[in-house]
């Protein structure tokens, strides 16, 4: 099988040396389809410097190519049989266009929770959605999307033995989507330290909670990316996942890249049929599902009991939970199959 792995236009370098959401989520791709055989092309600019050779890579893309152009006839002629793309791609015209003379399977997860697709984006058969949990498929449900767990890696995680572990982390970006600060409060309940990992994006929100932020109990590390983002799951004791009562999580990396790592989970959850709920069972993590109602104070508390029950799991067997549900190469090969 030739696949295509169209590397997505956004600012990140392809894969992502950090942060980054679609990008981790196509290299983990990649590394899936060449796990099981495949061989692949990775389609666009944005590649890192020190990615290894034996990577082909084609410097194109194809909404911007022409029709009956020599680059259009040269990738036509290359023979792929399926393009994992982001979701934008299957909506744009111009990408749809190029995509009809390659006449190739494509298949692209739901990174958003409220982009708007063409209705005839897929076909559930030939272009296929996939979603990672039972509120991402209900929101999409006119596209017959195919529910199946994200995996996500940049460069050079991989997972080291699991450990014991110590403290608490924190990993995302820092807004009021992400709502760290009841993290760190459940934390601070339990009189435990906590390691905030990851790219500010708003200094508003950072401010609003300053107190809390800036409290004794808080490590602020940054970005991490390759080993050290690895070993700052490997490192703590529990993953502390949180999220804001409005905001929808469409294709979660974290639970992957923490259960991977062999460290349980404590998430936060305002309703049923999350992403939490999808990526998690009693042998990986635990979860507190809370009244949106309440204040902040009762959903710290109520995490914060859901961290002693997460801290009672054993690491090997969170370890290989992890592995074997966020495989790499389990996920392209899921992607692969054609559902119906």
């Amino acid at each position: 099988m030739l696949v295509g792995v169209c590397d997505f236009p956004g600012s990140y370098a392809f894969p992502p040396a950090g942060y980054g959401g679609i990008e981790r989520w196509l290299w983990a791709v990649a590394e899936g389809a060449r796990a099981a055989g495949a061989d692949v092309h990775l389609l666009g600019p944005l590649w890192r410097d020190d990615l290894a050779r034996e990577w082909p890579r084609k410097p194109v893309r194809l909404e911007d190519l022409e029709p009956g152009s020599l680059a259009a006839r040269a990738l036509q002629a290359t023979g792929y049989d399926l393009l994992v793309v982001g979701h934008e791609y299957p909506t744009l015209p111009a990408w749809r266009r190029t995509r009809d003379l390659l006449d190739c399977d494509v298949a692209t997860f739901q990174h958003h929770p409220g982009f708007q697709h063409a209705a005839d984006a897929f076909d559930c058969t030939r272009t296929r959605l996939y979603c990672y949990s039972p509120e991402m498929v209900e929101r999409y449900a006119a596209h017959s999307p195919v529910p199946e767990l994200a995996v996500h890696r940049g460069l050079g995680e991989d997972e080291p033995p699991s450990q014991q572990g110590r403290d608490l982390v924190w990993l995302g970006r820092i807004d009021a989507d992400k709502a760290p600060h009841l993290a760190i409060r459940a934390a601070q309940i339990l009189g435990r330290r906590i390691r905030i990992v990851g790219p500010v994006f708003s200094d508003a929100y950072v401010r609003r909670h300053a107190r809390i932020f800036a409290a004794d109990h808080v490590e602020w590390v940054g970005e991490l990316g390759g080993h050290d983002k690895s070993a700052a799951f490997g490192e703590a004791s529990v993953f502390v996942y949180t999220y804001a009562r409005d905001y929808v999580e469409a294709g979660a990396a974290v639970f992957g890249e923490s259960l991977r790592a062999g460290t349980p989970v404590a998430g936060l959850s305002w309703r049923e049929g999350t992403c939490a709920q999808a990526a998690l069972c009693d042998r990986s993590g635990a979860v507190a599902v809370v009244d949106p109602a309440v204040d902040d104070e009762t959903a710290a508390r109520a995490l914060a009991d859901t961290i002693l029950e997460a801290e009672e799991l054993d690491h090997t067997e969170v370890q290989a939970v992890g592995l074997r549900r966020f495989a790499p190469r389990r996920h392209f090969e899921a992607l692969a199959e054609r559902p119906c």
